[in-house]
């Protein structure tokens, strides 16, 4: 099925044009608020072809795989007639009756938040990452000289990003908490501002950077708060002058004295809590950490851990966490290799063949949502898999210097000396996946709805 088709097969089972809200994407999914929730076809929605799978939170998360998102996206704003992100505060609380008999914690919706603010960032996290990589591994590898004009080049094209991540962060902050885009810019200014080193405040001088991301998180969402408060009491005749500034200054002299310091201070501890865990749980952690990310994946709350990611790589200068969080796509695509070597039925081999390629390339959700999810037990032992190949990364102690997609692209993020155990560790991932998927995890009529 085109994507053309596809997009209007999508939009039907949602109720059609008017039902629509809004509308946004990420790497694998199609993301919808609807007006009415119960004018959605859901079970026909997933009957589509090369739908992979359906999340209900917030929106309705249409799965369709990497590469064909956003051709479908284009597709369906054309039949919208509407632009990507349309509208988004308007339909902000049309599900909110919803996510109430869903049981979502307020720590739930928080974290999602928190997705939500990095998830536009992630093409951009990937393409910075695997430039800073390879160009590292290369000239670790001495294929580059390391001052060559090529090598600083390549450097300062994926580094950039990493030096001005706080801005980014900032404008989306500000805008998933209802604040201007600009003034949540400005928060992360105020934390990277090399200026503020000069400044003295309780007998010590400022360090621009200190409280990382956490601290741009805090001034951001801080500053979209003040300017909500302060535009009540303003006169429309003077808000654009009034409401940025008294924000900014209220905002600002609260990050220096507040922000930075306690962002620093829980930055730290997330750091030392992580590394402490690995260091004496080891294998056992690593099990653990592995065999537990692919439901959090399933629930979305993945993407909140992208600043666990950088400030590790802050604060040590790499990632411990990831090689063992990738393991998660690791033992999916080992299980999804069984059940294709074991069932007869020709549609789930074709979805396997169709979501094998993506799985591989670390992006798990078309297997999860279209295969391992489905059938119910290969997702569990996909788990225990994942367990196994995270035990190893963290018994050879395998980090990544950036972060980026995981699967086999994350190799070009691994250290030289370490890209061998990394690989290992994946092999290990495929085979435990697979090996107990195809003793304990499928039997072929437990596939009926691939009939």
């Amino acid at each position: 099925m085109n994507e053309q088709v596809m997009a209007a097969a999508i939009l039907e089972k949602l109720g059609g044009r008017e039902n629509v809200a809004s509308y946004a994407h990420c790497m694998t999914r199609l993301r919808v608020k609807v007006k009415d929730a119960s004018a959605v076809d859901r079970d026909g929605i997933k009957k589509i072809e090369g739908v992979f799978g359906l999340v209900v939170e917030e929106t309705f998360q249409i799965i369709v795989g990497p590469g064909t998102v956003s051709r479908v996206a284009e597709e369906f704003g054309k039949l919208t007639g509407e632009e990507e992100n349309f509208d988004l505060k308007a339909a902000a609380a049309s599900n909110k009756a919803e996510l109430n008999k869903k049981n979502a914690t307020p720590f739930k919706r928080f974290l999602r938040r928190i997705a939500n603010i990095f998830i536009p960032l992630i093409p951009a996290l990937v393409a910075s990452g695997l430039i800073t990589g390879i160009t590292k591994a290369l000239i670790q590898g001495e294929a580059l000289p390391d001052k060559s004009q090529i090598a600083l080049i390549l450097l300062a094209i994926g580094g950039g990003l990493f030096t001005y991540l706080g801005i980014l962060v900032g404008i989306n902050a500000a805008k998933e908490f209802g604040g201007s885009p600009a003034l949540g810019g400005l928060a992360g200014i105020l934390i990277i501002n090399p200026a503020i080193a000069d400044i003295s405040l309780f007998g010590e001088n400022l360090l621009p950077g200190r409280g990382g991301l956490i601290g741009v998180l805090f001034a951001a969402i801080f500053i979209a708060v003040v300017e909500q408060r302060v535009r009540r009491f303003i006169p429309k005749s003077l808000d654009i002058i009034l409401t940025p500034t008294i924000a900014l200054l209220i905002t600002g002299l609260c990050t220096y004295i507040i922000f930075m310091p306690v962002g620093g201070w829980i930055s730290g501890g997330i750091t030392a809590g992580l590394l402490a865990v690995l260091d004496a749980g080891g294998p056992g952690a690593g099990f653990v950490l592995g065999a537990t990310f692919l439901p959090l994946v399933v629930t979305g709350l993945h993407q909140g851990l992208t600043p666990v990611h950088l400030e590790l790589i802050a604060a040590i200068g790499d990632d411990p966490l990831l090689p063992i969080l990738a393991m998660g796509g690791a033992g999916q695509v080992g299980a999804a290799f069984a059940i294709f070597a074991k069932t007869k039925k020709k549609r789930l081999k074709r979805a396997i063949g169709g979501s094998l390629p993506a799985g591989l390339l670390g992006i798990g959700e078309p297997l999860i949502f279209g295969v391992t999810l489905p059938l119910g037990r290969p997702f569990l032992t996909a788990c225990l898999g994942a367990g196994v190949g995270g035990a190893f990364q963290a018994y050879f102690n395998v980090a990544s210097t950036n972060i980026g997609v995981s699967g086999l692209p994350l190799i070009f993020l691994i250290p030289l000396n370490e890209i061998a155990l990394y690989v290992i560790g994946l092999v290990i991932a495929y085979g435990a996946g697979f090996l107990i998927t195809y003793l304990f995890g499928f039997k072929d009529e437990m596939a009926s709805e691939f009939s």
